[in-house]
């Protein structure tokens, strides 16, 4: 309860704080640059239109992915969340923090009270948060220790479904191919030591301290159907010339 009120008395302090603008984009895409007139009507834009939406966008992680079939497929991955409740969270997915960041992907995170509602072949889908949290893979750039201590807590128990629409590690001028359904690590050895040491350096931490302050958190136990690409269940989205329209009716 201490660390609860203190966590509350940091919340200006959060809401202030950043920890951006420290990773550009990989992605050069092609264009003219921005014309007076495009850059007028962005500012009109800015101080009239309301983007009630984008403003709860308050909760920023920094986290690492790879593609659901190919473990080899890393990246990075910028979060910017809104919190729905206290059982749903949804994030935009960005490959920097800075003006140029190029959209990458969404993520669904839910409550393990909510995963257990899922179907099994649903939760195929989907992959746990613990080990990410517990590693000090997962960070939250920007707010004081003990804030993120206390959203860590939050988050070890969740589950998250991530599709990258824009594989930026590999199409680095535009959008290609097919969206593709992400997964999160589960085990030491599987992140490759050299994204997670650039990571730390732009950020000015260490996943290893982070893993060492998170010590006391519980280590939850996935519930049966996540982190499926485990058991050699992978899916993965693809192409085809005759989709089931039923799956989705209306």
């Amino acid at each position: 309860m201490r660390r609860f009120r203190l966590f509350l008395l940091m919340v200006p302090l959060w809401l202030w704080s950043c920890g951006g603008e420290n990773t550009s984009s990989y992605v050069k895409s092609p264009g003219q640059e921005k014309s007076t007139k495009t850059k007028v009507l962005e500012t009109g834009a800015a101080v009239m239109q309301d983007k009630t939406p984008l403003k709860k966008l308050n909760m920023y992680l920094d986290g690492f992915h790879f593609y659901n079939g190919n473990i080899k497929g890393q990246m990075e991955a910028h979060h910017y969340c809104t919190k729905i409740n206290e059982d749903l969270t949804q994030c935009v997915m960005y490959d920097g923090n800075g003006e140029t960041a190029k959209i990458m992907g969404v993520e669904y995170i839910v409550s393990e009270k909510l995963f257990r509602t899922l179907p099994m072949a649903e939760r195929e889908l989907w992959h746990s948060h613990a080990y990410e949290v517990k590693s000090g893979e997962l960070i939250a750039p920007g707010i004081p220790d003990v804030a993120e201590h206390e959203l860590m807590e939050q988050i070890v128990s969740t589950y998250g479904k991530v599709i990258h629409t824009w594989h930026t590690d590999q199409d680095l001028e535009l959008p290609m191919g097919i969206p593709q359904i992400m997964m999160g690590f589960t085990k030491d050895g599987q992140l490759d030591p050299k994204l997670l040491a650039d990571r730390d350096a732009r950020f000015k931490v260490k996943a290893t301290e982070k893993q060492q302050q998170r010590a006391d958190i519980p280590m939850p136990k996935p519930v049966p159907g996540a982190n499926a690409w485990e058991q050699g269940k992978v899916k993965q989205l693809q192409v085809t010339s005759e989709p089931d329209v039923s799956a989705h009716a209306h």
